[in-house]
């Protein structure tokens, strides 16, 4: 790839094809938010990835003010050649099409196909796809297993919690935020609590709550549930044999009558009770997940349907008492 040499201060790498993205979208509509919406990721993102762009090329490339965003000097030269690149990668892209010139499926994990709400965004993104564009959904459940297959190459994207990822793996992914989800409890019939409509985490003080221990596919969940449970004094229940199925789960749910930490648009399942938490509401942060650098058109529209159902339905509007980790917030403010 060609390097920016020249009048730019000489850099130690070429510049990520995703900055060259954001530069590129703000130099073209001269303005952070629009920009920011026509790349389906939030202003603050938009803004730390040109702040990041500029501190690698060592040049400010817009000036802006509090009526107007303009391209420096700096900027005007480096547009055509962004341009350029990112006009490479596209060709680059479309090499590896499939037969016909079509895109190859995009595989789409959708973590469990129990009625959640990725199913949703799946159904609009093949609306929104071009027509010989095909998305495939799969069914694997836990973002610490799918992003191993995505970094594979097994995988295109996934759903789930990007804070409770090893930070080397993060920094190979991108990711854009698309719900809060708040978090319930799925309780056995017969146990004390199934009369209340909702259920206060300070009322499972002393439990012992299933919160996915010993499934190696599932540690952000289970991180996500330690965190919430030691501010509670609720105990996390010992690892449990991996459950594949839902009557591999229902059947030892019965034999263990153990309540476990799931979010409430989990389907309850024969012989349970599901209640939501509340006071504070305990939120599940989940962000659309897919590889650094990847390209196709199933991915746009992927994006593109959270974003719009994200918009839609306040999916990223966090009630005023909840709680949710602080790296967890942080991660969730803009992508990857």
């Amino acid at each position: 790839m060609t390097r920016f040499c020249c009048k730019f201060r000489r850099v130690a790498h070429d510049p990520d094809p995703r900055l060259l993205r954001a530069f590129s979208a703000v130099a073209e509509e001269l303005h952070f938010t629009r920009a920011a919406a026509r790349l389906y990721v939030a202003q603050q993102a938009l803004s730390r990835d040109i702040r990041r762009l500029e501190r690698e090329l060592g040049v400010e490339l817009f000036v802006r003010t509090t009526r107007q965003v303009f391209l420096t000097p700096d900027g005007e030269r480096l547009l055509p050649h962004a341009r350029a690149v990112l006009a490479a990668y596209e060709e680059l892209g479309a090499a590896f099409t499939g037969a016909g010139g079509a895109p190859r499926p995009l595989l789409v994990d959708l973590n469990s196909p129990n009625g959640m709400f990725s199913g949703r965004v799946l159904e609009r993104a093949r609306e929104l796809a071009p027509p010989d564009c095909e998305l495939m959904a799969r069914y694997e459940s836990g973002l610490t297993w799918a992003a191993a297959e995505i970094l594979a190459g097994r995988l295109d994207a996934s759903f789930g919690r990007v804070a409770g990822l090893d930070r080397s793996v993060r920094a190979r992914l991108d990711w854009q935020p698309v719900r809060y989800e708040p978090m319930a409890v799925l309780l056995p019939e017969g146990h004390p609590l199934v009369d209340r409509p909702a259920i206060e985490p300070a009322d499972l003080a002393g439990e012992t709550i299933y919160g996915g221990a010993g499934n190696p596919r599932t540690l952000e969940w289970t991180d996500l549930a330690r965190q919430l449970f030691d501010e509670h004094g609720i105990r996390l229940a010992p690892p449990a044999p991996l459950a594949v199925g839902v009557d591999e789960f229902r059947r030892l749910m019965a034999k263990n009558r153990t309540p476990v930490l799931v979010v409430v648009t989990f389907k309850a399942l024969p012989g349970t009770v599901l209640r939501p938490l509340m006071r504070p509401v305990p939120l599940s942060p989940v962000a659309l997940v897919w590889r650094k650098g990847l390209r196709h058109p199933g991915l746009d529209a992927l994006r593109r349907a959270a974003a719009e159902l994200a918009a839609a339905e306040n999916w990223l509007v966090r009630p005023e008492d909840c709680w949710l980790p602080e790296e967890d917030a942080a991660v969730m403010g803009g992508s990857g």
